[in-house]
C-alpha cells in the first residue's frame, strides 16, 4: 500500500498493469481494512469511514474499470482528494441502503436536510458533521440524497480523547423522519482514532 498522507498525488497512480496484477489481493484487504470503517445506524443507514487506503483503492478502482487513461487521473483526483482525513477529522460517506425502489424513494422524499443532523459523540462531547460541499444533497422539493459525505471536525482535546482505548464514540442521525444512534465498537475506533494526527 502507498505511504500514509493527506492528499493523493498523481506519483501515487500505479500503472493499470501493475495494479491489475495483483488486485484480487488488493481488493480482499481492502474488505479487510474497511470491515473496521463500517458502522450501521438503525436499518438503513450505514457510514463508511474513508482514509487516505481506501481512498487510494477507490481512485485505482475507477481508473481501472473505465480505462479513461491519464486524461481520467486529475478528475479522480479532484473527486476523491475531499474524502481523505486532513489530520483533525474523520470524513464518512453516509448510505441509506434500501433495495426496495418504490420505499427507498418515498423514505428519502422525507428525510431532507438529514445531512445536517448527524453527530459523532466522543466521551460526551458531540462534533456535528460537517456536509461535504460539492453539490447540494437536499433538493428544493425536500428530497435527500442516498449518499451523503460528512466531514467531522476535532479540536485537539477531541482528537487526544478519541486516541485512548476504552473512549465511547456514538455516531447519529437525529432527523425527525429517521433518528437512530450506534455506539462505535472497540476496533472501529482504534481504526478511525488512526486517521487522526
Amino acid at each position: 500500500m502507498p505511504r500514509e498522507t493527506h492528499e493523493i498525488t498523481r506519483n501515487d497512480i500505479m500503472p493499470m498493469a501493475d495494479y491489475a496484477h495483483g488486485r484480487l489481493d488488493r481488493r480482499k484487504a481492502m474488505t479487510a481494512t474497511k470491515k473496521n470503517r463500517r458502522v450501521h445506524i438503525g436499518p438503513d443507514a450505514t457510514a463508511y469511514f474513508e482514509s487516505f487506503d481506501t481512498m487510494w483503492h477507490q481512485i485505482h478502482e475507477m481508473l481501472y474499470i473505465e480505462q479513461g487513461g491519464d486524461d481520467q487521473i486529475e478528475d479522480e483526483l479532484s473527486a476523491y482528494n475531499p474524502l481523505i482525513p486532513k489530520g483533525r477529522e474523520l470524513v464518512c460517506t453516509l448510505m441509506f441502503e434500501i433495495d426496495d425502489a418504490e420505499r427507498r424513494a418515498q423514505f428519502l422524499a422525507g428525510l431532507g436536510g438529514v445531512e445536517e443532523t448527524v453527530s459523532l459523540t466522543v466521551n460526551g462531547e458531540k462534533i456535528i458533521a460537517v456536509p461535504e460541499d460539492d453539490i447540494d444533497r437536499t433538493t428544493a422539493q425536500g428530497k435527500a440524497s442516498s449518499i451523503q459525505f460528512l466531514h467531522f471536525n476535532f479540536t485537539d482535546a477531541q482528537a487526544e480523547a478519541m486516541k485512548q482505548s476504552g473512549c465511547e464514540v456514538v455516531l447519529a442521525v437525529e432527523h425527525d423522519a429517521y433518528g437512530h444512534m450506534a455506539k462505535l465498537p472497540e476496533a472501529v475506533r482504534a481504526a478511525l482514532a488512526a486517521d487522526l494526527d
